[in-house]
């Protein structure tokens, strides 16, 4: 009889590729619940409040409470009202939740009123609706953070923290623990082997910097239980000990977290993204990005209403420039638009020159080359109401860093470090730096590093919001100046 032969026979489900590590973006489902309960609590407010006020719910209410729901699903995402919750301080939180209720009301209010909608409804229940809403969602968001921080401070055994680095990004990782109590965590102290060398980058010392120890205490620490999370906050530099206190602390439990000091860079606009799972961090980048086409409809609107309230006064103005001195109504000098790219720059002509070469001075007080007529346009900012073409044309913005002239560029690009990051955004007619004084000649380099810290902190910060207050600034501060002439 012949004896039966196994054969090695290796499961498909078992033969698998080893996949590379990815790195995969948090998401909670607590998180998740309350982007769904603040929808709802909008539905509900409205129904509540007409119920109140005995008005009967129809089919235009559920309109408008459907147009609410998605409006502040839409501006609560682009105002990262949930994206950074859980780090906000509840006055930011609180800030970011009005914003974006602010902007969904507006757009409620407008569709409502195109759509002939407001004759048809409870006006005051409606405002009532508006007025409480965003109170009543505010209160739970700090009642929610309230339960949250009673209730693990009752824990017997809250999240115990260690942070691996005794810098400056190490004290601010600490504050920020100890701003956010709802999120439970305890910090037992800083661990370093490092001596202090008064340099407050590698090592922090004072009573209030409290160092249980060095890397080896760590260890002992973290094996024998004391320690839940480990953050480490070592420069990049020190890639090597990185390596090393991570392996070691392969054998234990602790959950590790890696910070890098991307803090040391001059951040502009700095956002986590992700390509296939692979983290990257942008360290020069553009807010319009995301938020080019928002950026845009504003500029298309607000020019076009602009434009047609402005129409006389610009007739008038060019006929003024035309019979004030010889040569054209408009002047068109070249400029660095966004990417660096060359554009033309409309403005009513107010120099008897149109001077748009490599070497152009800037105008000085009591230029021979300023018509009285232009001295009056240059000190009111009138001259420059033209570039509301450019806007409507896409090559400039109504707000946003000041166009200069290509020769000052190219003087000013190797004398200030970062000055070309203001071209990352189209140039606006009407900037931060404007509203904060910096307009007009900038005959000295602290003047013109003030206007470039400026222009670089509008881009950092940029939101629409902020574009409607400089606008709004501009009409108090940013027409005229002792710089404007």
């Amino acid at each position: 009889m012949g004896g039966h032969h196994l054969k090695d026979v290796t499961p498909q489900s078992v033969v698998m590729d080893r996949q590379p590590p990815v790195i995969r973006l948090h998401h909670s489902r607590i998180l998740a619940f309350f982007r769904a309960f603040d929808c709802f609590l909008v539905l509900f407010m409205l129904w509540g409040v007409l119920n109140l006020t005995g008005a009967a719910w129809g089919n235009t209410y559920t309109f408008l409470g459907m147009l609410a729901v998605l409006a502040f699903g839409f501006f609560a995402e682009s105002n990262e009202v949930y994206y950074m919750w859980r780090g906000l301080s509840t006055p930011k939180l609180a800030y970011r939740l009005l914003g974006a209720w602010a902007a969904t009301a507006m757009v409620t209010f407008t569709v409502a009123l195109l759509l002939g909608l407001v004759q048809v409804v409870d006006q005051s229940a409606v405002l009532t609706w508006i007025a409480l809403t965003p109170l009543v969602m505010v209160f739970l968001h700090w009642a929610r953070r309230e339960f949250l921080s009673l209730y693990r401070a009752q824990r017997t055994q809250p999240r115990r923290v260690a942070v691996v680095g005794a810098n400056r990004l190490g004290s601010r990782l600490v504050q920020s623990m100890q701003g956010v109590p709802w999120m439970g965590y305890r910090v037992v102290g800083y661990y370093d082997d490092r001596e202090p060398a008064g340099d407050p980058a590698r090592r922090l010392e004072g009573d209030d910097v409290h160092v249980r120890g060095g890397l080896e205490q760590l260890y002992r620490d973290a094996r024998d239980g004391k320690i839940d999370i480990v953050y480490v906050t070592l420069p990049m530099r020190a890639e090597e000990r990185i390596h090393a206190l991570i392996d070691r602390l392969a054998d234990t439990t602790v959950s590790v977290y890696l910070i890098p000091d991307v803090f040391s860079f001059n951040l502009l606009h700095s956002r986590m993204t992700g390509i296939q799972g692979i983290p990257a961090l942008s360290i020069y980048d553009t807010p319009l990005v995301d938020h080019g086409w928002s950026k845009r409809l504003e500029d298309v609107v607000l020019s076009l209403g602009i434009l047609t309230l402005i129409a006389i006064p610009m007739l008038i103005i060019a006929i003024g420039v035309k019979l004030s001195s010889p040569g054209p109504v408009f002047f068109k000098q070249t400029r660095y638009g966004m990417r660096g790219e060359k554009i033309k720059v409309w403005k009513f002509r107010s120099m008897s020159v149109c001077e748009d070469g490599p070497d152009v001075p800037q105008a000085r007080k009591s230029d021979p080359r300023i018509t009285p007529f232009g001295a009056f346009l240059r000190r009111t900012s009138l001259d420059e109401l033209p570039q509301f073409f450019n806007v409507l044309a896409g090559t400039m913005s109504i707000v946003g860093p000041r166009p200069h002239a290509v020769a000052h560029n190219e003087y000013y690009r190797g004398q200030i470090q970062g000055y070309m990051l203001r071209h990352k955004v189209k140039p606006g007619i009407t900037g931060l730096a404007q509203i904060n004084g910096f307009r007009g000649e900038t005959d000295t380099m602290d003047l013109m590093s003030g206007r470039i810290d400026y222009d670089l902190e509008y881009i950092r910060a940029w939101s629409l919001w902020l574009d409607l207050k400089i606008i709004w600034w501009t009409i108090f501060r940013g027409f005229t100046g002792q710089q404007a002439y």
